[in-house]
């Protein structure tokens, strides 16, 4: 109904030759099912398609906003910044041209905030700067968050997304699988909560890490997960994969998932996760 009163011709528009010019994002098209939706319609269904239910990519703020009590974030490590270890060229051009675009000034947002009124320790990843790639400041702020979290005594939520390691860091990169999976240890250590929610796509060195070392690992329906890419492993062993294989409900299936949780649920789902866990230690 408001879309055929959107474009309903009226008097005044036909006399006047008038051109309404719409304004840009106003509609998004399904890259599955190629529907036309309208942006306030999907932004209202948390980026999930009302035609076929395929779900959107959403930035780190976006994220946390859909989960966290309004007004209750406050940031942790904002002011860690990409460095050039290997003087790789172009690469601090690339990393102020993603800042530009994004307004993230990283790949990962870290900070403190609450579930239905539960304190918890909580981090985003974000797809759009450079892929959400790990490099040694993802790293870092992931590392101090679970460590804040272990000195504060809160549960830790993570929503990963990732294309793996970031290339321009080399060895520096993937120093941070290790480094990020002993805070993750030590936060366990200290019988405290660790909910991973892998998102589309959650890949490379941070599926290898921190991103599967969850307590509890929950997924987003249809994300891509794994360590390599499915392209990559085909021509590897020169084989065609299983239909749907490396999707969350095939990790489902094959025990490396324990739940698959629509956007909707994500607050009740966490709520009932860390009350649980907050019973436990009484």
């Amino acid at each position: 109904m408001m879309l055929k009163e959107m474009f309903k011709k009226t008097p005044a528009v036909e006399k006047t030759r008038h051109v309404v010019q719409l304004p840009d994002g106003l509609f998004q098209k399904c890259p599955q099912c190629h529907h036309i939706v309208y942006t306030e319609d999907l932004v209202e269904n948390q980026y999930v398609c009302p035609e076929c239910g395929h779900y959107w990519r959403v930035s780190a703020r976006a994220r946390l906003s859909m989960v966290l009590d309004k007004g209750s974030f406050t940031e942790w490590e904002e002011d860690l910044v990409s460095k050039d270890p290997l003087q790789f060229p172009g690469y601090l051009e690339k990393i102020a041209k993603t800042q530009g675009a994004t307004g993230l000034s990283e790949a990962v947002i870290v900070g403190r905030g609450r579930i239905r009124k539960l304190d918890t320790a909580i981090g985003a990843m974000s797809s759009d700067f450079l892929m959400g790639s790990m490099g040694q400041v993802v790293g870092e702020r992931i590392t101090r968050l679970f460590e804040r979290a272990t000195e504060e005594k809160l549960p830790v939520v993570l929503f990963c997304c990732s294309g793996g390691a970031r290339m321009q860091e080399g060895i520096h990169s993937l120093m941070q699988m290790a480094k990020t999976a002993q805070a993750v240890r030590r936060h366990s250590e200290a019988g405290l909560l660790y909910v991973s929610v892998l998102t589309d796509p959650t890949t490379g060195g941070v599926m290898a890490s921190f991103a599967m070392l969850g307590d509890v690992i929950l997924a987003e329906p249809g994300a891509l997960i794994g360590f390599a890419g499915p392209r990559v492993i085909e021509q590897t062993i020169r084989q065609k994969l299983p239909e749907g294989f490396q999707t969350s409900e095939f990790l489902l299936e094959h025990g490396f998932v324990d739940r698959i949780v629509k956007r909707g649920q994500y607050r009740k789902t966490l709520q009932m996760l860390i009350r649980s866990a907050q019973w436990k230690t009484v």
